[in-house]
């Protein structure tokens, strides 16, 4: 983003030299079904050790703001059972890492604050006192001496209890994570998966049992490592599902083509391959729960994510619902075991900023508009672009659409203000695109008008797939539409209610 002037970084910096501002935060439900995420489960506990993140211009701010800033609307936190005091974990090889600060009041607090910020929640239940993944799932010390009936009690009850305190506070996961990359199973060797599928697969119908006593409209994970082995998702999901009757609603990985050894080049296809074999065996939907480069490989690092977003809202159906970065965050200068798979460089000591890798976040969810570009705006059942008619410069004139000329009077600029939303100059006349009267009504005209800053002179451009957008106006809420569907020369462009017709769709094209 610094390095590409796009229209934010524009926008941001002028509002940087009028003073000190906040970005006002989003609803919880954001416009987009998709997830834009980050995992910031050490976010807390750098913050208590002194870190601090610096946005794009230099300027201290919050670094979930940071993020949202970037395109990232969706927040992961994980949770442990009784973590050590002090939050780190050493590991049987003798390395100690930071657990951040995931008891349940850590949970809470983060879960709060990233809400009131606007953000989508999901929650990582670990079922242990420390990291859970393929080599870990020790049995959280509590529950060490319980049965296996005790055990499935202590799932359900734990997972009810957070979500209940959650719920108490006015949050409602959408996405809730029943263990984490439990390849080889969890609450070992209870719920083993090599020799104990029948009893892991009742631990997490347990969690999924009391994920929805509390919230039905949670959507329950079941997340593996290694997403582009087809072969390890068939196996664990044709018996958790097929065999054992496993409940789940979205089935999660983990991508990391660091940990392969090898280029994401050549492992994105088979991940491609295997998001799209679990819709279609299991008729689930499926999402990257994490993704992550090295922290001084920014553009092969934005790459990855890049890569990883395309082939998650590839999956057909809209049954790709998201990506998560695990942690963009974090730098190995600031963590005891130096992971290096953040998203950040060191500007002085115990400062960072965010590197390019994050951008991927937003130009996947926004797309590349830069506003040293001016664009064409075709529609897609028509193929002819909008016009200001006549050529005119004055309020009120009519928009049409017309067989694309290069005319001044067909050439856009586009700026997006701080809520996401566009305002759309004609070149020819300096003047925005507009609603006629504020209307709010099907079939009212679109006009261009001199920029006033009015809600009805702001549009959200949404992907419709194939390179085709919906273009929506913010104060009605109806999308630009093409009167009648006509495919004719001066063909009037108004306002409609959505209905997925492709004299709604429209791609966006850099002209000269």
């Amino acid at each position: 983003m610094r390095n590409r002037f796009k229209v934010l970084a524009v926008f941001l910096s002028i509002i940087m030299v009028l003073g000190c501002f906040s970005l006002p935060a989003k609803t919880a439900k954001a416009a987009s079904s998709f997830a834009y995420g980050a995992d910031v489960g050490w976010l807390n506990q750098l913050e208590n050790s002194g870190v601090t993140w610096q946005d794009d211009y230099g300027y201290t701010k919050d670094a979930l703001q940071i993020l949202k800033d970037h395109g990232i609307d969706s927040i992961r936190l994980r949770l442990f059972v009784n973590p050590p005091s002090d939050f780190t974990w050493t590991k049987n090889d003798g390395t100690t890492c930071m657990l951040g600060y995931s008891d349940t009041a850590g949970l809470l607090y983060m879960a709060q604050r990233a809400n009131s910020m606007g953000f989508r929640i999901m929650v990582d239940f670990h079922y242990s006192d420390h990291f859970a993944d393929p080599a870990y799932q020790d049995i959280p010390s509590a529950w060490s001496t319980h049965t296996f009936t005790q055990l499935k009690q202590d799932v359900y009850d734990h997972t009810y209890s957070v979500m209940s305190q959650l719920a108490q506070k006015g949050i409602y996961p959408e996405w809730v994570q029943v263990g984490n990359e439990i390849n080889s199973g969890m609450l070992l060797p209870y719920g083993q998966s090599s020799n104990n599928f029948a009893q892991l697969a009742q631990l997490l119908n347990s969690g999924y049992d009391a994920v929805k006593a509390v919230s039905s409209s949670s959507k329950v994970v079941t997340h593996l490592a290694n997403g582009n082995n087809n072969t390890t998702f068939r196996w664990f999901f044709d018996n958790f599902i097929t065999t054992y009757g496993g409940k789940t609603d979205v089935i999660g990985m983990s991508y990391y083509p660091y940990w392969l050894g090898t280029d994401y080049t050549e492992s994105i296809s088979y991940l491609s391959a295997n998001l799209n074999d679990m819709v279609s065996r299991y008729g689930k939907e499926v999402m990257v729960c994490e993704v992550g480069g090295v922290e001084t490989e920014e553009a092969n690092s934005y790459n990855v994510v890049k890569a990883t977003l395309d082939a998650v809202k590839a999956v057909p159906n809209s049954k790709g619902i998201g990506v998560f970065y695990w942690e963009p965050e974090a730098n190995s200068s600031v963590l005891p075991d130096s992971y290096h798979l953040g998203a950040t460089e060191v500007v002085s000591g115990k400062v960072l900023k965010f590197t390019t890798a994050i951008d991927a976040f937003y130009d996947s969810r926004y797309g590349t508009i830069e506003q040293s570009q001016t664009y064409k705006i075709v529609n897609r059942n028509s193929g002819k672009a909008i016009n200001v008619k006549d050529g005119s410069k004055v309020d009120g004139a009519v928009l049409e659409q017309y067989t694309y000329g290069a005319w001044n009077s067909q050439k856009w600029i586009f700026t997006l203000n701080s809520d996401g939303y566009y305002t759309i100059k004609n070149v020819g006349s300096s003047k925005v695109a507009d609603i006629t009267g504020k209307s709010t009504s099907d079939g009212a005209s679109c006009i261009q008008w001199t920029s006033n800053g009015g809600y009805n002179q702001q549009w959200s451009i949404k992907d419709a797939g194939n390179g085709y957008y919906t273009i929506t106006n913010r104060y009605s809420g109806k999308v630009l539409d093409m009167n009648g569907k006509s495919t004719a020369d001066g063909g009037a462009c108004i306002q409609w209610t959505s209905n997925g017709g492709y004299n709604q769709m429209w791609s966006i094209v850099a002209v000269e």
